[in-house]
């Protein structure tokens, strides 16, 4: 699945959605499948929405490949290709891929600048990372 724009000034799942597809997405990560009429009851919660803009939505990330439906009679069902956690890791993992690509060597040096600013747990996964790379590259 690819994100075709990462939105720098955004938080969350909006940096790589919309806003309408981001709740929509948290709603089915959350539920696993839904209907569209789940999803519009479910989003009407905070604010009205139009049943066909709920379904343009959906459909939409059907056609990116981020959500897939299924009939189930009359009624249209709709669910998650991947994970939260999946979509987060996969996503994050391109994005280091294309800014080391363009960037190269700058990106892993900010990246470490910043890692003072993390937990010891991470420093350590890291370092053993660091140590499993060496030795496969030997």
């Amino acid at each position: 699945m690819n994100i075709k724009k990462f939105k720098y000034d955004e938080v969350g799942l909006n940096r790589f959605f919309g806003p309408l597809e981001a709740k929509i997405m948290e709603l089915l990560w959350d539920a696993e499948e839904l209907s569209i009429k789940e999803v519009q009851q479910r989003l009407e919660q905070d604010k009205p929405i139009n049943f066909n803009t709920a379904m343009t939505v959906m459909n939409r990330l059907v056609d990116k490949g981020i959500l897939q439906k299924r009939a189930k009679g009359r009624l249209s069902l709709f669910r998650p290709v991947q994970s939260k956690e999946k979509f987060i890791e996969e996503q994050s993992k391109k994005l280091t891929e294309n800014l080391l690509d363009e960037f190269g060597g700058v990106v892993i040096n900010h990246m470490i600048d910043v890692l003072d600013e993390v937990d010891q747990t991470l420093l350590d996964k890291l370092e053993r990372k660091i140590q499993q790379l060496r030795k496969d590259n030997l």
